[in-house]
């Protein structure tokens, strides 16, 4: 044997015993080593190596979000600056979302995107009056999760607020924003959540009942790539906000040929009725001097009120809905006169749970 190939023989023998070794140590230790990058890298290193794994499948603009936390978690503009955000090496300043997705913002109001300087600033939602309009929503939000993230500068790729699955996304003005308008675009924002988790697109018979309710059923006007006002997922978005939000969400729909959601029977309990609710527990929702009673997997029966001392205030005609029931209460007792101030109880056949509710006038 010649030397050249005993020393070849040897180098490889040796490279192959330093490569196994290699692959022993990593696959023994791959836990600790990722804990290492990303306790080195931080938050955004973290995003970065999920991103690299093939974790950022994209199905909406905002991509596929990770699991949200339980219920609704709003970050307000200094924490999505001090959290969520970061700058390259060029300076220019990058949101960074839980699904590994990132968008470039816009930090001055004299970049050429900017059409309209206003004052000058960018004018971000105020933390405080978000939540006090979540709190407002007068919607059955069990099961209903997502994170807000409030956008101390807009998009580079869209200046507009906007959703996707578990994710909102609320983008200052170029103005200070009135209490209104932030009440407003919350909760037409929120709706868009509660349409993605409780009736998305590929629930074709519930789309089909609230089509038929809406009535929105002509395909070729009333679709996804139609203008904003008559694309469905904006018109339910509306029909939330004005049905749930708070008073101060309340307004004109963005569609004016569109009759006022709060005029369509039934149209309210169909959507309470989305929550999906375990059978045999009956979701109460007060909007004025109406209640709306909704219970999910029930049969069509009537539901009977009732005051602490156990006389019957009145009973309620059944309405059946996709999935469900439902009940419309005015505020009267059986003989027509306003119920009286107080706790009054529901109780259906169909409903071995009874709803309380706190009834004033």
């Amino acid at each position: 044997m010649k030397p050249y190939s005993v020393i070849r023989r040897t180098l490889l023998g040796f490279t192959g015993t330093a490569i196994a070794l290699a692959v022993f140590v990593l696959a023994t230790h791959v836990g600790q080593l990722f804990n290492l990058v990303r306790r080195a890298l931080g938050a955004f290193g973290l995003i970065a190596v999920m991103a690299l794994a093939g974790a950022t499948a994209r199905a909406s603009e905002l991509g596929v979000p990770a699991p949200a936390p339980r219920g609704i978690v709003i970050h307000d503009a200094t924490d999505v600056l001090a959290h969520w955000c970061h700058r390259d090496a060029d300076g220019r300043l990058w949101l960074s979302l839980p699904d590994g997705a990132q968008f470039e913002l816009v930090t001055s109001t004299s970049d050429p995107l900017v059409s309209n300087p206003g004052d000058g600033a960018f004018h971000p939602f105020d933390g405080a009056v978000v939540r006090e309009a979540l709190d407002q929503v007068r919607f059955p939000l069990e099961g209903i999760s997502a994170e807000v993230f409030v956008l101390p500068f807009p998009r580079r790729s869209g200046f507009e607020s906007c959703a996707a699955p578990g994710i909102i996304l609320l983008s200052p003005g170029v103005w200070p924003l009135t209490v209104p308008h932030q009440h407003a675009e919350f909760a037409h924002e929120l709706g868009h959540i509660v349409q993605y988790q409780r009736m998305p697109d590929a629930d074709a018979s519930d789309w089909q009942r609230y089509r038929e309710l809406r009535g929105i059923m002509d395909s070729d006007v009333y679709n996804a790539s139609a203008p904003h006002a008559d694309r469905p997922h904006e018109i339910f978005a509306e029909d939330f906000r004005v049905l749930f939000g708070g008073p101060l969400a309340a307004g004109s729909l963005e569609n004016p040929d569109l009759a006022s959601p709060a005029a369509v029977h039934g149209l309210d309990g169909f959507m309470a009725a989305l929550v999906g609710a375990a059978p045999g527990r009956i979701a109460t929702i007060r909007a004025g001097r109406a209640v709306e009673f909704v219970l999910a997997g029930g049969r069509p029966a009537p539901l009977q009120l009732f005051d602490v001392t156990g006389r019957r205030v009145t009973s309620l005609a059944p309405v059946a809905l996709a999935g469900g029931v439902a009940w419309s209460w005015d505020g009267t007792d059986a003989a027509g006169h306003i119920a009286s101030a107080g706790v009054l109880f529901a109780r259906s056949p169909g409903a071995p749970a009874v709803a309380r509710v706190v009834w004033q006038p």
